[in-house]
Order: structure tokens, then C-alpha cells, then sequence
């Protein structure tokens, strides 16, 4: 059958020599298992519990959710070509889902050097120098995306109630607030613009962030501001406006914030999108816990 199986995926589907490699050590593999587990030879006998218990085997010895997704979908190819030659009436893989994917936690940036970095290492008077430490300000203080910021006009501003009209995805609007200090340096950042610039009348609305030409900044140039403003404060792979908006709301809910008021600061349209900050968060807890407690010895 396996061979069968083998000849159908390389003359009639066409699949290259790796892939059907691939399929004949997976499917051979699961024979195998079977043999030693249920002594049951034929594939033909297999159903969903045998399968789930491999998969289950798999994991344990240190297969990745990843491979493991992978043999299973080796074995529903093998089965629907079995159900097709008529040796099986239903396929055993019909109620078997495979591992989920782990999703990797996001990165953040510690408070203490964000901190580091507001207060001692973005000190510039320039204008450029202001421009960057406001930049770098909004992403942590308000947790905008970078499309948000990019998009931002003066008009967006609303000095008096001290708070910044974003507009989301799919053009949904939120107004978030900002505390005295980002106000002041907003306010100071638009003075040094203008008295870079000028105050163009033709301009309206007005975009709050111009590049050295005096133009509308876009996604490639604040990122690469960003990224080499976080590079002198940490060492993390990823250093993007992304990281800062993951660390605004780890530092909010590191600092007992709701986490519906989260959703609503970041413009989720569903609280379990925020919710992936509570596991960072729990993380660190567990990191100090471990690393302060003189019994405490937990395994990351």
C-alpha cells in the first residue's frame, strides 16, 4: 500500500523526490509504532486513538508541534488515497487535529531601560533630537502601531483635554490620553518644527511628524529611528515599533491596568488578542520569582 501510495504521489500528483521521501519515512515510522505498541501491521486497522497516541509519543520525545503537524498531514494524504482505492471506508483521520503551534511571547523592553533611554540617552536640543525622543515617547506612552503614528497630523492633537485622535485599522478612530510630560514635549517639538519649516498654509492637515526635508515621515524611516534608539539599550533581535508597542502594554499591565482598558488603549477588536500580555507578564513574575526566592526553582 505505502508503495502504491508512493508511485501515486510521484507520477499522478507530481510531488518532488524530498517530499515523497518525506511521506515514505513518516508513514513507515508510524508503521512501526503501531508494530510496538498494538502489534497491528496493517495500516488499514489504524484509527483515530492510534494516531492521537503518536502524535502524543511524538511530543513527548521532543518532536516540534510543527513536525508533528507535518506526519499527520502525511497520514491524511496516505488515508484520502486509501478511501479513493477503496481499501478503507473512512478515514481515521477524521477527527484528529493536530498539536497547536506555540506562539512565541512577545518581545518587550524593561521599564528600567526605557527609562535609561528617555531620560539620559535621548537628550537632544536639536530639532531632529526632539523629533526622535517624542517618537520614541509615543510608541512607549501611548502603544500606537506604526501606521497609526506615521498617519498622525497636529490636528490629532488635542492639547487642552491632553489626548491624540488615532485612527486604526479599518479606519476606526480612538482618542487616547497622554499624561503632562508627553504634552509638554509635544508642544515643544511642534515650536522647533516650526521654527525649522516655517508654518506652511498650504498645508492642511498638518503631519505632526516630517522627515529632515520637512515632509511626511513614513514606516521605513521610523523604523529605523527606532531601531537605533532601542540598540542602545538592549540587545533584543527584534527592535521595531512593534516591541514598543508590546512594551507599552506590558508595563500597563505589569502595573495593575484592566485588561479591557488595555484592549481599548491598543484598539483590539477582542480582549484575547490583548490577553497574550498577561502570559508575557506572568512570565516575567516567574523569572523574578525563581530567581529571588531561596527555594523557589522553577524550570523556563
Amino acid at each position: 500500500m505505502i508503495e502504491g501510495f508512493l508511485n501515486y504521489l510521484t507520477h499522478e500528483r507530481a510531488y518532488s523526490p524530498h517530499t515523497v521521501k518525506s511521506y515514505e519515512s513518516d508513514l513507515r515510522e508510524f508503521g512501526a509504532y503501531l508494530a510496538n505498541t498494538e502489534n497491528v501491521l496493517d495500516l488499514t486497522n489504524a484509527d483515530a486513538d492510534l494516531i492521537r497516541g503518536w502524535a502524543v509519543t511524538l511530543m513527548e520525545g521532543g518532536c516540534k508541534a510543527t513536525s508533528v503537524n507535518r506526519k499527520l498531514s502525511a497520514l491524511r494524504t496516505f488515508y484520502k488515497y486509501l478511501l479513493r482505492q477503496g481499501d478503507i471506508k473512512v478515514s481515521p483521520m477524521q477527527n484528529v487535529r493536530g498539536p497547536k503551534k506555540k506562539k512565541p511571547l512577545p518581545q518587550f523592553v524593561r521599564e528600567a531601560d526605557m527609562d535609561r533611554l528617555l531620560d539620559d540617552s535621548l537628550s537632544g536640543d536639536s530639532w531632529q533630537g526632539v523629533r526622535e525622543r517624542v517618537i520614541i515617547q509615543l510608541f512607549y506612552e501611548t502603544g500606537i502601531r506604526l501606521s497609526e503614528l506615521v498617519e498622525l497630523n497636529e490636528e490629532d492633537v488635542d492639547f487642552v483635554r491632553k489626548a491624540i485622535k488615532v485612527t486604526g485599522k479599518r479606519n476606526k478612530q480612538r482618542l487616547i490620553p497622554v499624561g503632562d510630560g508627553m504634552v509638554q514635549h509635544l508642544k515643544e517639538y511642534v515650536e522647533k518644527k516650526d521654527e525649522e519649516f516655517g508654518r506652511p498654509s498650504t498645508l492642511n492637515p498638518h503631519p505632526l511628524f516630517v522627515t529632515d526635508k520637512g515632509v511626511r515621515v513614513y514606516p521605513g524611516w521610523v523604523y529605523l529611528v527606532v531601531r537605533r534608539n532601542l540598540s542602545q539599550v538592549v540587545t533584543l533581535k527584534k527592535r521595531s515599533p512593534h516591541v514598543l508597542r508590546h512594551t507599552f502594554a506590558t508595563a500597563m499591565l505589569n502595573n495593575n491596568a484592566d485588561l479591557e482598558a488595555v484592549k481599548e488603549l491598543m484598539g483590539h477588536e477582542s480582549v484575547s488578542t490583548t490577553q497574550i500580555y498577561t502570559h508575557t507578564t506572568f512570565e516575567e513574575l516567574k523569572k523574578v520569582y525563581s530567581q529571588a526566592h531561596p527555594r523557589a526553582s522553577i524550570n523556563q
